[in-house]
């Protein structure tokens, strides 16, 4: 796959194109993909996801509280491995937003693009304060040559509902409901940073994850059970997010991984941490000691289900 941050301006090849924000790439996404995909394949197409970042709400109404399920990295990443030919990441900016429909429509999708064929959802809106429908976008494909599949109501709901499902999910630390509509598990990346090394005193030690995108979706505080892949093996663990009130008491949160039969620095490397399932609440407890029995506890836990799941 071809991943271009702006706009092509030698791109020769006639596509076929999907547009959309495609945050938390998950099963609906994917239905949109594979058709996208597929569609090319049989026509001798070039398949074209156009996406954007940051994203619109970001930067149309300032809007820095909002939390994408994947960061722009995460989601380049799933839509290679769908056998994409083309992710084009457009910078969305205030200028960008001014276009009209039709500037959008000639100038980026025929003259850039190329594109003979666009699979869109039916609820589509686009140009200049969106005031564009797909009944435009079919009108634009008589004058320009290019055809426009519809993407049903019923797949489009499927799509929404994945997404906020999938937010909801994470925000209340149901990271099963989360996976089973992503159709993979839901991850963070990062980069390993010096701690307090408080772990090495009680038997645990952890990587300290930093995510540098503020705007990445956490999930709820608490203990979950995780893997990664390093150096192409796969490598079992367990993740606490939280603020570790047992022993610090400055409500800092924090994202430390105890990772399974590894001794491995891995300091200043940039890991991807996939979370299987959910342990337990964030707790205070009354000393060290109680702690360290909870993280064995934890630890057998975690063990059992990856034996169980993941043998």
């Amino acid at each position: 796959m071809k991943i271009f941050d702006s706009l092509p301006a030698d791109f020769n090849s006639k596509t076929v194109v999907t547009i959309g924000t495609f945050d938390g790439v998950h099963i609906g996404h994917k239905k949109i993909i594979e058709r996208l995909v597929n569609t090319a394949k049989k026509s001798g197409l070039q398949s074209v996801v156009l996406t954007f970042f940051p994203h619109p709400r970001m930067v149309l109404q300032n809007d820095a509280n909002i939390k994408l399920i994947n960061t722009i990295e995460e989601r380049s990443l799933i839509l290679k491995q769908l056998g994409l030919d083309v992710l084009i990441i457009k910078k969305f900016t205030k200028d960008f937003s001014r276009l009209t429909a039709e500037e959008f429509v000639s100038e980026i999708l025929v003259k850039q693009l190329h594109a003979k064929k666009i699979i869109i959802g039916y609820d589509h809106h686009f140009g200049r304060n969106r005031s564009a429908n797909i009944e435009d976008l079919k009108a634009f494909g008589i004058q320009y040559d290019f055809d426009v599949e519809e993407i049903s109501a019923q797949d489009i709901n499927e799509v929404s509902v994945s997404s906020t499902k999938i937010r909801n999910a994470l925000v209340e630390g149901d990271v099963k409901t989360a996976n089973k509509y992503l159709g993979n598990y839901f991850m963070l990346t990062g980069k390993v940073v010096k701690g307090k090394s408080l772990g090495n005193t009680i038997g645990f030690p952890t990587a300290n994850l930093n995510i540098k995108e503020t705007y990445k979706l956490i999930p709820k505080l608490g203990a979950y059970i995780v893997k990664t892949i390093y150096k192409n093996q796969t490598v079992y663990g367990m993740m606490n997010i939280g603020t570790n009130p047992t022993i610090k008491s400055n409500n800092q949160q924090s994202i430390e991984v105890h990772f399974f039969n590894f001794n491995e620095s891995i300091y200043n490397k940039t890991l991807t941490i996939e979370l299987l399932d959910r342990i337990r609440d964030e707790q205070k407890f009354d000393s060290i000691e109680d702690l360290k029995i909870q993280l064995q506890k934890d630890k057998t836990t975690s063990l059992n289900y990856i034996n169980k799941h993941h043998a």
